[in-house]
């Protein structure tokens, strides 16, 4: 029998999954970008199901299925752990009419999930008629490697350039010729073909990658970084990670969300190192995606003792710290002969038993505080109590590196209005997880840019003294700049 490949438009059309486990998340990672209405039928349902539904991304009705639910639907999967659920599930839509897909039961299915291969609007479908879905992954991956990453724009400014060919040229072999010249290109030899990496750069199985998502621009990612979250079957990340990012995922991958926000946690850090042990010993490739660079204020250091005591290897893959893109926003030089020898991050969020940790005595230092928590009057109090000028210029600094980066200069004795104040109004009243503090003596306020009427910004404060963040919000003035 053969097989018609064909590519559906769902978009606004009703669909219907029964079934809210594994095998049904990972079809629902495949259905919603379409735009399908779906709807989803199960007594039960992965936390991740139950999010998406929360967040109007679906619709999840809690209880088992009933015949009627086929009524008025495009397209059915279903994806039950019952055979013969899923069996009647097909029949009964056959009888109406209706295209559906028993999951892993071929003969049961009227179309397959292909093994898809994605470059923006480019797609490219594999099938195997159900015979190996193992055998379309693999030639998924091989055909991956040969397709250079560049092409999903490319065929975006190819579609306008043919846009505007057809509304000024005329019909005929002149303009058919045309259309033609401006499509050939020689795909293979592209240097943004992944198969000139290196093999070293794909995630391996049973292997933890800790992985530097950087300050959330996908510009801004590593090749290596790029390539593994590619590659990775399960991606767990923070919640700093913007979708831009999650969006470069295997389409089939299993990507969780292990974020702890300031004040909510969701997930325990033990829960987090259990995780990546248990994917790594199923012989899944994992990612621990981590804003920033995830040796700096990730808790890298307890993840890595936990998949060494696990026997679990595993690998550290820098990324771009906020600091570093919060200085290149102003923009200043964490370092300058003139002024500042020295670079100290300090946090704002500490273990207990560390929050009386001594200040470093270095007066010539650029200080960069992450996290400095809620209460932003303690901040200006403390450099004000500890000898900082009143006029002591600072700036701050919001989504550093992202679309919406702004900065904005200020004085230390109006850091806590401007933070209060502007803060709350780029991003609302969750700032704590968003701010940078960045201080000391290669700081230059009258270079920082004012972008507050442009956009929207990442969350660094810049001054002009050396700053140390002692515990939530205490803040130790040591030199003659800032940044924050």
């Amino acid at each position: 029998m053969s097989l018609l490949p064909i590519f559906l438009k769902l978009d606004s059309r009703p669909g219907l999954l029964v079934g809210a486990g594994n095998v049904a998340l990972e079809k629902i990672g495949s259905l919603l970008p379409t735009g399908l209405r779906l709807r989803v039928i199960a007594p039960d349902a992965k936390p991740e199901i139950r999010k998406l539904a929360d967040e109007g991304k679906l619709e999840w009705l809690q209880r088992s299925y009933a015949t009627t639910d086929l009524d008025g639907q495009y397209v059915v999967i279903a994806a039950t752990d019952d055979p013969e659920v899923n069996a009647r599930i097909f029949r009964e839509a056959g009888d109406r009419g209706i295209l559906c897909n028993s999951v892993d039961d071929p003969p049961h299915c009227d179309f397959y999930f292909g093994a898809v291969v994605r470059r923006g609007d480019l797609q490219v479908a594999i099938s195997t008629a159900g015979e190996s879905p193992a055998v379309a992954q693999r030639l998924r991956r091989e055909i991956d490697e040969q397709l250079p990453h560049d092409l999903g724009p490319w065929l975006t400014n190819l579609g306008q350039l043919r846009r505007d060919i057809l509304a000024t040229h005329p019909p005929g072999e002149a303009r058919k010729a045309l259309l033609h010249q401006i499509a050939d290109r020689q795909i293979c030899d592209s240097p943004f073909q992944p198969s000139r990496r290196t093999p070293t750069n794909s995630a391996e199985r049973g292997k933890v990658h800790l992985v530097g998502a950087g300050p959330g621009d996908p510009d801004l990612l590593t090749i290596k970084a790029l390539r593994l979250i590619q590659s990775a079957d399960v991606l767990l990340h923070d919640d700093l990670v913007p979708q831009s990012i999650l969006d470069l995922a295997r389409i089939d991958a299993e990507i969780v969300n292990v974020g702890k926000r300031c004040g909510t946690k969701r997930i325990t850090q033990e829960e987090i190192n259990d995780l990546m042990v248990e994917y790594a010993r199923a012989d899944r490739s994992v990612v621990r995606l981590k804003s920033g660079d995830p040796l700096i204020f990730g808790r890298a250091a307890e993840e890595m003792a936990s998949l060494t005591d696990a026997g679990i290897p595993f690998e550290v893959v820098p990324g771009i710290t906020a600091a570093f893109a919060a200085a290149a926003a102003i923009p200043c030089s964490l370092t300058d002969r003139n002024a500042a020898s020295n670079v100290i991050f300090s946090t704002g969020h500490h273990a207990q038993s560390h929050n009386l940790s001594p200040v470093p005595e270095i007066e010539d230092a650029t200080r960069v505080v992450y996290m400095p928590g809620r209460d932003m009057r303690l901040l200006a109090l403390e450099w004000l109590q500890e000898g900082l000028p009143p006029d002591f210029p600072c700036a701050i600094v919001s989504h550093a590196a992202q679309t919406g980066q702004q900065s904005t200069a200020a004085q230390a004795q109006e850091v806590h209005a401007h933070i209060r104040g502007r803060l709350r109004q780029w991003f609302g009243a969750d700032t704590a997880e968003r701010c940078r503090i960045l201080y000391g003596g290669s700081v230059k306020p009258d270079n920082i840019t004012d972008l507050t009427r442009e956009a929207d910004v990442d969350g660094a404060l810049v001054g002009g003294a050396s700053l140390e963040v002692r515990s939530f919000g205490e803040i130790v003035t040591k030199g003659r700049q800032a940044v924050v």
